[in-house]
């Protein structure tokens, strides 16, 4: 009766590390680069201040049309603003007024 025994190889055994090598350098290059990565959260944090920034412009703007608005609430229109609405809006100048369009 013949019986081969085999010779394991060094092959053989570097599967198993080479295979946890490459999930292990997937995995860190994805928490890295990938989509929810260290370099994401930064672009994401730059981004949030640029919208911040936007945000208290727009704020700023909408206080002023805001209190624009309250003269001319409830009967409490003062004739500068009422003058200035129907000028802007019929076009109405005197002649010597200074147009300034913004």
């Amino acid at each position: 009766m013949i019986t081969r025994q085999k010779k394991r190889t060094n092959r053989n055994r570097l599967i198993v590390p080479m295979l946890a090598l490459l999930v292990f350098g997937y995995f860190g290059t994805q928490a890295f680069q990938g989509e929810y990565g260290i370099r994401s959260q930064v672009l994401l944090e730059k981004k949030a201040i640029i919208l911040k920034q936007r945000l208290a412009a727009i704020t700023a703007r909408r206080i002023e049309l805001e209190k624009r608005v309250a003269l001319l609430d409830d009967g409490t229109i003062e004739k500068d603003m009422l003058d200035e609405q129907v000028r802007k809006n019929l076009g109405y100048v005197n002649s010597d007024d200074i147009v300034i369009l913004w």
